[in-house]
């Protein structure tokens, strides 16, 4: 990532990303022994990357381990005992007379390793999927971290969540990071809204602790503004706001 050098106040979120060329690293660190801005921004960014860490994290569906010891159930843990030379006879007529029940139960075994054959595909797409997915969302909020106007806001919410709105003019995009956010409660859900010129647009919702784009035009926005509205959101606030953030301008 190349830079002019009257643009190294902006490169604190690249240096946090680790984007920077190595000279353009060892130039920041440089800077940063006598710029306390940039290393209270350094700081923000640090603590910013590491709440979308743990947003973009997968776990494993709820019925996965019931699954899984259910198919344990129909795989063969060790191999069959061969008989001696001595016993074969006996061996080969007691096969003859249980040949029509271990049919039944091959067959059997082939069903449910088939079926969990098939789980096992579906889920494995499943995973993948949410893998796309989740580094698809990861890639877009870098974008807008590693933005050379990337701009970090701080705020803590009236239910005593702590808010961080990152923006970048350039990209016209916003994330939005929220820890300690209280559970909405049955029916309720968190809805995030830009301010544009006194007009609240939705923004996008959010349930639990995450990072989340922001939705619509962040460029032309004054503020982001947080608030609890019945599931699915509304297309205009219907309560008081529990967050307004100033972005900056």
């Amino acid at each position: 990532m190349k830079h002019d050098a009257t643009d190294t106040h902006t490169l604190a979120a690249p240096y946090t990303l680790d984007a920077l060329e190595p000279g353009e690293r060892g130039a920041f660190e440089d800077h940063l022994r006598t710029c306390a801005a940039c290393r209270q921004e350094v700081a923000e960014f640090d603590a910013t990357a590491a709440r979308l860490a743990a947003a973009v994290a997968l776990a494993p569906p709820a019925t996965a381990k019931a699954r899984t010891m259910a198919a344990i159930e129909g795989v063969r843990q060790l191999p069959p005992r061969v008989p001696t030379q001595a016993s074969a006879p006996a061996f080969g007529s007691a096969l003859r007379r249980k040949a029509p029940a271990l049919a039944l139960a091959a067959a059997v075994a082939a069903a449910l390793v088939g079926g969990a054959t098939v789980w096992q595909v579906r889920h494995t797409q499943d995973l993948e999927r949410q893998a796309r997915q989740a580094q698809q969302r990861l890639d877009a909020v870098s974008a807008v971290l590693a933005a050379p106007d990337a701009r970090t806001t701080h705020a803590r919410a009236a239910n005593g969540a702590l808010a961080t709105v990152v923006t970048s003019d350039r990209q016209n995009k916003a994330v939005f990071t929220a820890v300690n956010l209280p559970a909405p409660g049955t029916g309720r859900t968190y809805q995030l809204w830009l301010d544009h010129d006194g007009t609240m647009l939705p923004a996008g919702l959010i349930d639990h602790d995450g990072t989340v784009i922001l939705a619509g035009d962040s460029a032309d926005a004054s503020a982001v503004g947080l608030t609890l509205e019945p599931a699915g959101g509304s297309p205009q606030p219907t309560t008081t706001p529990l967050l307004l953030m100033t972005l900056p301008t």
